[in-house]
């Protein structure tokens, strides 16, 4: 079996908008080797597949890369550029259903490829498909104007830069009225210094805060299966002792020049998006392929795209992952007293945004807010 190593990637597609699209994706990842070292100026060989409705879909599309790491362990390709075995990147239809990117690379330039990464393809890459449809963007950038009439008007919605982790996770980012969002949720496994978060996996010492003065700062991923809920975005949960400076020796889970949004900042957030009856609409990621159906009023024209990682239970022992694809619950830095802090939640059934109080010993989402 092969082993899951961290293979750290950002997808960067350069789009002609007022003429054909190209047709390649700029592809940069960091290679690591199975002791976890980086793979520094030197050469590896890499495979790219394009599969189609699913993390385990068939291939339509696969091409072969050699390539040599920098320094710092990146490499940088052109998806659509190397050689292919199996069919033409061109011919992809990409509004044919979702595609999801396979990555597998052997750091030892061989084709031993012992480093596999699988994440869908978003928003971004469907620009592709706009190869036979003028496509431009108004002078003051709020209206997305598809062939000579179709318009999507997005007032004070631009993408903004990447950013990345201590961890090395790459996070595409959202400007929404005057804030600048990531647009994924948090999954790092180190604060900004350096220094580890603890994995906690054990349900009575996940819970044991709950109940003791031990106010010990932890994380988890649901069900335990940190690949998993890595590929698919939905990210890491933290306890609230996590993100809090105060409570983790005066360190920050966020990226330099990000902090974990107070409740202000999320009620900034949902009143500019028409507040809290109709911003989680605006805000979640469409489709029921995350979200059980219906899914009610998504359209994730804030472009926040929440997904529904569900939350850890902290309660009489018990530690339990729950409301999985159901919910997308996020914590606030803001303390509401020894055991409380505010939170925030989107759900699969409304349109609504929630404020409530959490105990800070659940497991929630974490979405850093740029300084």
């Amino acid at each position: 079996m092969k082993k899951l190593l961290p293979l750290i990637a950002a997808l960067f597609i350069n789009i002609n908008l007022f003429s054909q699209a190209p047709q390649k994706m700029s592809y940069q990842a960091v290679i690591r080797n199975a002791s976890n070292a980086l793979v520094s100026n030197a050469p590896v060989k890499m495979r790219i597949s394009i599969l189609q409705s699913s993390a385990t879909g068939n291939a339509v599309y696969s091409e072969l890369h050699s390539a040599t790491t920098n320094a710092n362990g990146l490499v940088s390709i052109e998806i659509g550029a190397g050689t292919s075995p199996q069919g033409t990147f061109s011919s992809i239809n990409w509004g044919n259903g979702t595609y999801f990117l396979k990555t597998e690379t052997d750091p030892t330039n061989g084709t031993n490829y012992s480093i596999v990464g699988t994440s869908q393809l978003l928003s971004v890459p469907y620009a592709l498909f706009s190869n036979d449809v003028p496509v431009r963007v108004s002078p003051i950038g709020d209206t997305l104007i598809i062939g000579n009439s179709n318009k999507i008007v997005i007032p004070g919605i631009s993408i903004a830069n990447n950013v990345a982790d201590a961890s090395g996770n790459v996070y595409s980012t959202i400007k929404i009225g005057a804030q600048v969002w990531m647009a994924e949720n948090l999954r790092t496994v180190k604060y900004r210094d350096g220094s580890n978060i603890e994995v906690v996996s054990n349900i009575a010492q996940w819970s044991a805060t709950y109940f003791t003065s031990d106010k010990k700062p932890m994380m988890c991923w649901y069900n335990n299966d940190s690949a998993t809920y890595t590929a698919n975005k939905f990210g890491a949960l933290y306890n609230w002792y996590a993100i809090n400076s105060a409570s983790n020796g005066n360190k920050n889970v966020c990226p330099m020049g990000w902090h974990v949004p107070t409740d202000d900042e999320w009620s900034t957030l949902t009143n500019f998006l028409g507040g809290n009856l109709i911003a989680g609409g605006k805000m979640k990621a469409v489709g029921t392929q995350f979200w059980l159906p219906p899914n009610s009023d998504a359209t994730n024209s804030s472009g926040f795209s929440a997904l529904p990682s569900g939350n850890r239970n902290a309660d009489g022992f018990d530690g339990s992952f729950f409301d999985l694809n159901t919910t997308a619950a996020y914590w606030t830095s803001t303390d509401i007293g020894p055991f409380d802090a505010w939170a925030r939640s989107l759900s699969y059934n409304n349109g609504n945004t929630e404020k409530f109080s959490a105990n800070k010993s659940y497991g929630y989402s974490v979405r850093c807010i740029k300084d």
